[in-house]
């Protein structure tokens, strides 16, 4: 089964940089796409960027410049460059992938991550 494994969350002062990766493992046969969400206390969960493969990749406005996403398909992780880290970036972070599995009925199926913490405060 599928499983989506997130590290690289921690506490950093504003201003700085960490990167998060996520490795999806177990009867993949392609990968869609791969994103990262966040969540902050008392706020819904928020795309923050993603990546069609070997397609497009989307922001947030608010991480634009700032946060760099990009998908190594052979390990199949997916990494979330962060700088210039803000106390608003401070949330849960979550890794997505739609995934075409081997075995299975041809189509897109969605997997979440457990979760990073990531928190920016001096």
């Amino acid at each position: 089964q599928v499983q989506l494994m997130e590290s690289g969350g921690a506490l950093v002062q504003p201003g700085g940089s960490l990167n998060l990766s996520c490795v999806a493992s177990g009867g993949i046969f392609i990968i869609s796409k791969m994103g990262w969400y966040r969540q902050a206390p008392g706020k819904q969960r928020e795309l923050v960027a993603n990546e069609m493969h070997g397609g497009p990749r989307d922001y947030a406005d608010s991480v634009k410049g700032r946060f760099s996403i990009s998908i190594d398909s052979a390990k199949k992780t997916v990494y979330l460059q962060m700088n210039s880290l803000k106390p608003e970036d401070t949330a849960v972070y979550y890794c997505h992938a739609s995934l075409v599995l081997a075995g299975r009925a041809w189509g897109n199926y969605d997997f979440w991550g457990q979760g990073t913490q990531v928190t920016v405060s001096s």
